[in-house]
C-alpha cells in the first residue's frame, strides 16, 4: 500500500466556515475531503496532516511559531516515512495582512518547501517522495476574518498562476483548486460541505494521473 501525506492548513484539517473568531469546529470525519479521498483510493494510506493557521514558512507572531509549515515539516515527514506522495496545499494563511508578502513570495516559499521534501530522503528506499502541488482558491475579505486577511483577496487572484509556474519549474504535479471549489461567503477562507466531495474527486483523478 502506498502512502499519501496531505500537508495543509485548516482546509485540510476540515475546519467549517467561521461565523466568529471562536470558530465553528470541524466537519465530521466522514465528510472531510481527506476521508472521502481515502475512500476513492483504496490502495493508498491517506494521512491527513492539516493544521489551522499553518503558513508555508512564516512564524506567526500572533498564533505562534509552530504554525510555520517548514519548521514542523521535518518531524512530520520522518514520522510518516516512507511517503510515496505529498499533496501540498498551503499559501492561504500567508495572505494575512501581518505577513505582508506578495503572491510571488508565497509561490517561491512553496518552491523552497518542495526542494526540502526532495532532499528529505523520506520516500520509499530513502528516495524523494513525489509532490502534488495544489494552488488554493482565491479568498474573499468578508465576515469575521476580513480584517485579518485585509489586502489578501487581490493578491490571491494571481496566486494560482505563480504556483503553476513553480510546479512546472520543479517538474511536480499541479492542481488549481480554484477550478474545482470556491471559498465560503461566510468567512471567505474555508470551504462549504459540498466542496469536500468535489475536492476529493479532483485529487483522486490527479493522483491517478501521476507517474508511478
Amino acid at each position: 500500500m502506498r502512502s499519501l501525506l496531505c500537508y495543509g492548513d485548516s482546509n485540510t484539517h476540515g475546519t467549517r466556515p467561521m461565523t466568529s473568531l471562536a470558530g465553528n469546529g470541524r466537519f465530521p470525519r466522514d465528510q472531510r475531503w481527506t476521508t472521502r479521498l481515502a475512500g476513492l483510493l483504496p490502495d493508498w494510506e491517506v494521512i491527513a496532516e492539516g493544521h489551522p493557521g499553518r503558513t508555508v514558512l512564516h512564524d506567526d507572531p500572533v498564533e505562534g511559531a509552530h504554525r510555520n509549515g517548514m519548521r514542523v515539516l521535518p518531524a512530520i515527514l520522518e514520522s510518516h516515512k516512507p511517503i510515496d506522495l505529498v499533496l501540498l496545499m498551503l499559501g492561504t494563511n500567508d495572505l494575512k495582512q501581518r505577513f505582508s508578502v506578495s503572491a510571488m513570495d508565497i509561490a517561491l516559499s512553496l518552491e523552497a518547501m518542495i526542494r526540502f521534501i526532495r532532499r528529505s530522503e523520506t520516500g520509499p528506499g530513502g528516495a524523494a517522495p513525489q509532490v502534488l502541488l495544489v494552488a488554493p482558491p482565491p479568498i474573499l475579505e468578508t465576515g469575521c476574518l476580513a480584517e485579518i486577511f485585509a489586502g489578501g483577496a487581490a493578491k490571491s487572484q494571481g496566486l494560482a498562476a505563480r504556483i503553476a509556474t513553480v510546479a512546472q519549474r520543479q517538474g511536480v504535479g499541479f492542481l488549481d483548486a480554484g477550478q474545482v471549489v470556491s471559498v465560503s461567503p461566510v468567512d471567505g477562507i474555508h470551504y462549504e460541505p459540498e466542496a469536500q466531495p468535489a475536492l476529493a474527486q479532483a485529487f483522486a483523478e490527479a493522483i491517478r494521473g501521476l507517474s508511478p
